[in-house]
């Protein structure tokens, strides 16, 4: 792992040995432990150290870019020298930015000691706990268990230079019958690993696992649904690569007004719909800076290299902000934006078991899979609710339902909300998750039945 002062003597180096007027480097070492397991036994125990810098050289517009795992002298200035040859055979890039001048990086860091030296002897209690808990009830349970530190730097020719540490820690089981006929899942991510508990996530998937048996088979259709946290940040996660400003001013997206011009300003969602990037909030480790999205560059060219920084994107129900990469924002005299990341979906004071009591007749979803885009300009999304759907009645959860196909746009499902529970935060697919609370949606619109478990 790299301190802040062995990362800058690295990228210095780095730069040293270019000759263009313009260079960027970025620089990552990373540990990680894991445990994995299956059918009630550790299947597989790894530690893994990786180190890596990328390197981009520009001029004239022309970009040219390579990665590179040893840090020599050699290895470095064959890398520069590479990726200057790249450039000289490339084409132009019509919408280049200028390298960013020297930024001034917030003090965010969030880095958990316990959990960037954590090895087995801290991760096998909780795995005991789940395997032991399955057995217990004759079930049969795998998952996994990783936890993860990061330092990462960012320099380039002009003189910026930033540098940030992070940790993760994720725990996750599935626990399913002897049969293979009833499934059940619990996830935990935290900064800090001790904040993790292996018998919470055994009493969650064992639970959903006992009372998903001999599932009731209904009727596609809209039906009124309570999405646990996870069910809510699968799909509004995705929500993020809605929010680009040029696609919403091109026309291309739900953003863009009929005839010209942003739906920003405009009220789309309730009142308490409040959707904002929060690198600062303590549930989660970030660097201090984001990320450009599509095309991002680690020392800042392509838009990514900007100062982190709180951000809202729907606020009280109004469209707030758009994400400007920095070729847009200065096509369009705006100010440039980092990439919507560390989503927190605001919620309210009721729990879970609240919005299920307010439901005369609905459905449970504990998560969604297989989640893929139908149509990006809708956000239209379609996927398998998975591992836990359960018939509401009268406000009581009364009995599993067979999984379904949905097909629904988490703008829609937005707008459809009647009520919000208290926000966690949930690992999604990719990445971080972000932070989403509890949902009570109406019109929800399953398509089709799926008899897979």
């Amino acid at each position: 792992m790299l301190t802040r002062e062995q990362a800058k003597k690295l990228t210095d180096k780095a730069l040293s040995f270019s000759t263009f007027p313009e260079c960027e480097v970025s620089v990552n070492s990373s540990e990680s432990a894991f445990i994995r397991f299956a059918v009630n036994d550790v299947t597989t125990s790894g530690f893994t150290v990786e180190q890596s810098m990328s390197i981009t050289s520009i001029r004239d517009g022309k970009t040219g870019s390579t990665r590179v795992d040893e840090f020599d002298d050699d290895s470095l200035r064959d890398a520069v020298k590479r990726t200057e040859r790249l450039a000289l055979i490339s084409p132009a890039n019509p919408e280049r930015v200028p390298p960013l001048e020297p930024q001034k990086y917030p003090e965010i860091e969030n880095y958990a000691a316990s959990t960037a030296g954590a090895r087995n002897q801290a991760m096998i209690p909780h795995i005991h706990a789940i395997i032991d808990g399955a057995r217990t009830n004759s079930l049969v349970a795998a998952g996994f268990f990783e936890r993860s530190a990061e330092t990462a730097a960012i320099a380039n020719k002009q003189g910026n230079f930033g540098y940030g540490r992070t940790t993760d820690a994720n725990l996750s089981a599935t626990v399913r019958d002897s049969a293979g006929s009833s499934s059940g899942w619990a996830s935990r991510p935290a900064v800090q690993i001790e904040a993790i508990d292996g018998g919470a996530v055994a009493k969650t998937a064992i639970d959903k696992c006992l009372r998903w048996k001999e599932p009731k088979r209904l009727d596609p259709g809209k039906y009124a649904v309570v999405l646990e946290p996870t069910a809510t940040g699968d799909l509004v996660q995705l929500m993020g690569f809605s929010m680009q400003a040029r696609a919403a001013e091109e026309g291309r997206s739900f953003l863009s007004k009929k005839g010209g011009g942003t739906l920003v300003g405009e009220k789309l969602f309730p009142e308490f719909i409040t959707l904002r990037t929060d690198p600062f909030n303590p549930l989660y480790s970030a660097l201090p800076w984001g990320g450009g999205g599509f095309g991002f560059r680690g020392g800042g060219g392509g838009g990514g290299g900007l100062p982190a920084e709180r951000m809202s994107w729907i606020e009280n129900g109004v469209v707030k902000n758009l994400f400007y990469d920095r070729y847009w924002a200065a096509k369009a005299g705006k100010p440039a934006t980092a990439f919507p990341t560390r989503l927190v979906l605001d919620g309210g004071d009721k729990s879970l078991a609240d919005l299920i009591a307010s439901v005369d007749r609905g459905l449970l979803v504990t998560r969604f899979w297989y989640i893929r885009v139908v149509n990006q300009q809708t956000v239209q999304l379609t996927g398998l609710t998975r591992d836990g759907v359960f018939l509401i009645e009268q406000g009581k959860v009364t009995s599993p339902v067979v999984n379904f196909r949905f097909n629904q746009s988490p703008v829609e499902m937005l707008k459809n909300t009647i009520a919000a529970g208290r926000p966690i935060r949930v690992r999604g697919g990719e990445g971080q998750g972000m932070i989403a609370p509890p949902l009570l949606v109406k019109d929800f619109s399953f398509t089709s039945v799926s008899d897979a478990v």
